[in-house]
């Protein structure tokens, strides 16, 4: 491979066959984004989190969940504007009950355990934590947030899907008039247990003045889950109101009208060497790399994040949202 050009606000460009995945630079002290973690603590994840005390030191069962929350943590500590993330489990002891890990730090996230809940609950009741991270939200938006993400996490079909639509609207609402700052949910379903039908239901809600405030994609296994974070956070971020890109022709390729995200995802023709962002009134040209091969199992804006000593999880797979 040649020598590889990066141009700002470029952080990362991919080429293969002519499909192009072009990576924005991220600011989260600009950006103002406050991230928190919701993890599933219902009964059926039990397994996932392993035995716990004596008996996790006598049989070969380990903790599926802690390598991925460590990894979470980490990386989307990296987008937060302070580095810190309120991390919960939910759906706990009635299946409607939180419980609140603390405030956690991204630089430490190697050092923290994730045993699971202390009451595993009795059904998947999800309103609860939108209720908290509003209210943590709020909170927030006085000491500076400028916007928010919560991304949870469930191994089960959600009990009370209705009343999550119904408060997302409410939130909706409350964006839209100014009272809230603008924030996403992120939701990542894990396992053969998850509705994804019911969990395309909430996502593809479009509410008045907002778009969507719901993206979701399912893992197969607990190890995928760690990495569908990643892609759809990156996804989820909006760096610019709009922009459009052209080939090195001057041809447009795409348009973004209502909001430019993080990551960018077109296709230029044969032959193309450059292409052009255009936002804000400047351009900006990046010549496109040399075409990629399968070596890598992550793009690099997410292998930056990690030490020589971490393992990054494997790919998952990718789900319409």
């Amino acid at each position: 491979m040649g020598h590889e050009v990066i141009v700002k606000p470029f952080s990362d460009v991919h080429n293969r066959d002519g499909n192009v995945i072009a990576t924005l630079l991220h600011d989260p002290t600009v950006e103002g984004l406050d991230v928190a973690l919701y993890m599933d603590g219902s009964a059926s994840m039990e397994d996932e989190y392993g035995p716990r005390g004596v008996l996790a030191k006598l049989g070969p069962v380990r903790n599926l969940v802690e390598p991925q929350m460590r990894w979470m943590l980490e990386y989307l500590a990296t987008k937060d504007r302070n580095g810190i993330l309120r991390v919960a489990y939910w759906a706990t002891g009635s299946g409607s009950d939180i419980e609140v890990v603390g405030d956690l730090t991204g630089t430490e996230a190697q050092n923290y355990k994730f045993p699971g809940p202390r009451y595993y609950g009795k059904g998947t009741v999800l309103l609860p934590v939108l209720r908290d991270y509003i209210a943590y939200f709020r909170q927030a938006v006085t000491q500076g947030a400028q916007r928010g993400l919560a991304v949870i996490i469930t191994d089960s079909q959600i009990h009370d899907a209705a009343d999550v639509t119904a408060y997302s609207t409410q939130v909706a609402k409350e964006i839209a008039a100014g009272r809230l700052p603008r924030l996403n949910f992120v939701l990542v379903g894990v396992g053969e247990q998850v509705d994804e039908e019911q969990m395309e239901e909430i996502c593809h809600e479009e509410y008045p003045g907002v778009g969507h405030l719901w993206c979701h994609r399912v893992a197969d296994r607990m190890e995928e889950m760690a990495e569908l974070v990643a892609v759809l956070v990156d996804e989820t971020m909006t760096v610019a109101s709009g922009g459009k890109i052209y080939d090195d022709r001057g041809n447009v390729l795409k348009v973004y009208e209502a909001r430019l995200p993080a990551v960018l995802e077109f296709t230029v023709p044969e032959g193309c060497q450059s292409f052009t962002l255009e936002v804000g009134g400047q351009r900006f040209t990046q010549p496109l790399p040399d075409e990629d091969h399968e070596e890598e199992s992550l793009p690099k804006q997410i292998l930056s994040s990690f030490t020589p000593t971490q393992e990054p999880p494997e790919r998952g797979k990718r789900h319409r949202h």
